[in-house]
């Protein structure tokens, strides 16, 4: 069930390949398999690539997270502040990544630059970590967002029952995951949709904030840096939470392999997303404390919501629906480049073969995007938003901050890779400080839920040594497994891909 990348560990021919008219032979037919062209295409195109950065960094982040900035910050002064900053280090965390997926042309995003640069182990732990915390918690979050902002013109006058939100949380997980196992085409098309809803969520804000400066509403900016002192503990997790808001620049270089000229896209996409992005969240806070106080921005559990029933009347209730829309194309896009990371570690032999598999017709990577589901809604159902917002973190960062620490790596260790695009060495040296550092932070200011982060991913460590390493499984087993990844094939219309047969 699992593989190693040069050798395979089941016995030859005992799954079944893709036959050219796009049908999975029958296993008592003898027929021989054919190879039928079943790959992923390359269909990211710019526009979609950029759709696919926006359209996953504006989320449930810009909603939410203002209430954990300014928590945690103390003041509005440098609660934006802290929101610059951050777009700031994203900004250059994407340029990093711009030069990693033009010199590393392969799909998989954090995994494939830690296994270029530091090896199997490592590699293995990140998508091992990402598959049980990072993923599912990270899209539990922005489902429980979407989930809240939808349901939220039915419950303008009372609060919104929490099992409410988890279901109709659970049916918009659902329908994502459906989206993304059918169509890769309609998926990316939808995701333009959303994105173009997702900037105008964006200007709803940030219009009338600016009519509400022209008029001299300064007010809650008088004093801007008075109030609580921001906290050795506190900063971090201020830091978490616009980080978080931030990010989802990463995710384009999860299809690198799917993007049309990468060399060209990848760098391009990245500088128009984030130069789009950081402004508008900049001027989205800016328009909030125009309206809001910050002691009333704290007492909200809705945000965006509390700013436009006070500047739009009844026209307020168009904002919940399209921040739920900016939720769902935020889950959309993430498990659309998520599901890419372990097709890819499947079939580098660090996670079971079927996730490599692509179906039939549809040419998607269907094992890896369902395998999601089932772990996302454990998530859903026992975790709070903040808690898991800062559970997640932790990897999150540590292995962000070790990707860019390994472009610094690759540059003495390979400096003849080709590199069509190039950072300053400062930019990589700072993000990968950066990250680090904040990582250790939260290690003091928020030990509970970083510990189990900790002790989770260290988890990987006897996992990567018990499914990779260990040769010798009994013969039983490995039949066993064989038996239940050529069911699965069955069951799903999946086969391996063009380059893996041919490999």
């Amino acid at each position: 069930m699992f593989r190693k990348a040069a050798v395979t560990t089941v016995s030859n021919g005992s799954y079944l390949q893709g036959q050219a008219n796009g049908r999975l032979p029958s296993m008592d037919s003898g027929q021989p398999a054919q190879e039928g062209k079943v790959v992923l295409k390359k269909k990211v195109t710019l526009l979609r690539g950029i759709s696919i950065i926006i359209g996953t960094i504006i989320g449930a982040g810009i909603f939410i997270s203002p209430k954990g900035i300014l928590k945690n910050t103390g003041s509005v002064g440098m609660s934006l502040t802290v929101w610059t900053v951050c777009g700031i280090l994203s900004l250059f965390g994407a340029l990093c990544y711009a030069e990693l997926g033009t010199c590393i042309k392969k799909s998989g995003g954090h995994y494939t630059y830690i296994l270029e640069a530091f090896g199997p182990l490592p590699a293995f732990v990140r998508v091992w970590v990402e598959l049980l915390i990072i993923r599912p918690a990270a899209t539990a979050v922005i489902s429980l967002a979407f989930g809240r902002y939808i349901l939220e013109p039915f419950f303008m006058q009372c609060e919104i029952p929490e099992l409410a939100i988890k279901l109709i949380t659970a049916v918009g997980i659902t329908l994502v995951m459906v989206l993304n196992s059918t169509s890769v085409s309609w998926s990316a098309r939808i995701q333009i949709f959303l994105t173009f809803c997702k900037l105008v969520a964006i200007l709803i804000i940030i219009v009338p904030g600016v009519i509400q400066l022209i008029k001299g509403e300064t007010q809650h900016f008088k004093n801007a840096f008075a109030g609580n002192d921001a906290s050795v503990m506190g900063l971090p997790l201020a830091f978490y939470s616009g980080m978080y808001a931030y990010s989802g620049w990463f995710y384009l270089n999860f299809v690198t392999e799917e993007v049309e000229n990468p060399e060209k896209n990848i760098p391009l996409a990245i500088c128009i997303s984030m130069i789009i992005v950081t402004v508008g969240y900049v001027l989205t806070n800016v328009a909030y404390f125009t309206t809001i106080s910050a002691g009333e921005l704290l007492l909200s559990k809705a945000v965006a919501v509390t700013f436009a029933e006070r500047l739009m009347g009844n026209f307020s209730l168009a904002v919940p629906v399209f921040v739920a829309l900016s939720c769902f194309g935020s889950m959309n896009g993430g498990i659309f480049a998520v599901s890419r990371m372990f097709f890819v570690a499947s079939r580098e032999g660090h996670l079971p073969e079927i996730l490599s598999m692509i179906h039939v017709r549809k040419h998607t990577p269907l094992p890896a995007v369902i395998v999601l589901h089932p772990l996302t809604m454990i998530m859903l159902f026992n975790g709070d938003l903040y808690s898991l917002l800062n559970f997640l973190s932790f990897a999150r960062w540590l292995f962000i901050g070790l990707v860019v620490a390994g472009l610094i790596y690759l540059r003495y260790k390979r400096p003849d890779m080709p590199r069509p695009f190039k950072v300053p060495l400062f930019i990589p040296a700072l993000f990968s400080f950066t990250c680090l550092f904040m990582v250790a932070l939260s290690l003091y200011s928020d030990p509970v839920n970083t510990g189990i982060g900790f002790a989770i991913t260290l988890t990987g460590v006897p996992a990567y040594y018990l499914f990779i390493v260990w040769d010798n499984k009994p013969k039983w087993f490995r039949k066993l497994l064989d038996r239940v990844t050529v069911t699965l094939q069955i069951l799903l219309e999946v086969v391996p891909s063009e380059e893996d047969q041919k490999s």
